[in-house]
């Protein structure tokens, strides 16, 4: 029944986008109508599954994650269903308060979760350089480094370090935690043996720029800035970022991974702040 109501969709949307348009599309549309659809993927998941049935029988409960974002979206649920199985957890957080009620919440739910909230801005260069520094020295292994965080602005604005503020949040700030933890992260997993991850959570809106690239002047002109195409560059970025280091990694044999992920539609802060037609109808 799916497989036929997918072949149906498709017919129709050659129909109303031609053949050369659907050529161009097919992928991104296929995939869509399988998030709709609920359609589980090869590993047995789809759009309908949820992080505890994802994690369920797991108990790493002898590794360390940080996740950047973890104070609403995705970054939340997935320090709660890390929390819940027994992962300790560091927070870094622009806001501490928001942070510290996130905390209190997976606390409630599972007690014996081990959960430090540190303050981190990733707009500002200095700040990701403190909280590095402040966080190596707790003397903590790290096993899993989730660069979550996301940012979208409507108007052009510029960081402390004279950036623009989505590409500096969501990538150059994210290259810099990276660079400054990898040490931490190689030498954990060389000593004690377990699988180091490191996670990009990107978004398929990076195929917008992907052909014609990264134009940067775009994004420091006040007049023609468009958020929406550089929030795209900034998670292209992520998307080449994680590439790159996938095979630095590889090169040095270390025993950690780099991967790039979309996660899908998820009514977050981002979406809800650029509602839309399409974005108005998914409630997850």
């Amino acid at each position: 029944m799916q497989i036929a109501m997918i072949s149906f969709l498709k017919w129709i949307s050659r129909l109303v986008f031609g053949s050369y348009i659907w050529s161009k599309l097919e992928f991104s549309i296929t995939d869509a109508l399988r998030y709709i659809m609920g359609i589980a993927g090869p590993n047995g998941f789809g759009s309908n599954s949820t992080a505890e049935q994802v994690t369920e029988g797991i108990s790493p409960s002898h590794l360390t994650a940080i996740i950047t974002g973890a104070t609403s979206g995705i970054g939340a649920e997935t320090a709660r269903v890390l929390a819940k199985r027994g992962v300790r957890l560091v927070m870094p957080a622009r806001d501490l308060k928001k942070a510290g009620e996130v905390k209190k919440r997976i606390k409630r739910e599972s007690p014996g979760a081990e959960i430090t909230v540190m303050e981190m801005d990733l707009s500002s260069f200095a700040s990701i350089q403190n909280f590095c520094s402040n966080f190596l020295s707790l003397g903590l292994p790290l096993n899993i480094l989730i660069n979550n965080a996301g940012k979208l602005c409507r108007s052009f604005q510029l960081t402390e370090d004279k950036f623009e503020m989505t590409f500096a949040t969501n990538y150059l700030g994210h290259y810099l935690l990276t660079k400054l933890l990898l040490g931490k992260m190689v030498e954990t997993a060389t000593k004690t043996g377990v699988h180091g991850r490191i996670i990009n959570v990107t978004s398929v809106i990076h195929r917008w720029v992907a052909k014609e690239g990264f134009k940067f002047d775009d994004m420091l002109l006040p007049k023609s800035y468009n958020g929406t195409r550089a929030y795209a560059l900034s998670k292209l970025a992520n998307i080449m970022h994680a590439k790159e280091m996938a095979r630095q990694l590889k090169e040095r044999n270390a025993n950690v991974t780099i991967n790039s992920v979309h996660p899908g539609i998820v009514k977050t802060g981002i979406i809800r702040d650029h509602r839309g037609l399409i974005t108005d109808g998914f409630d997850k």
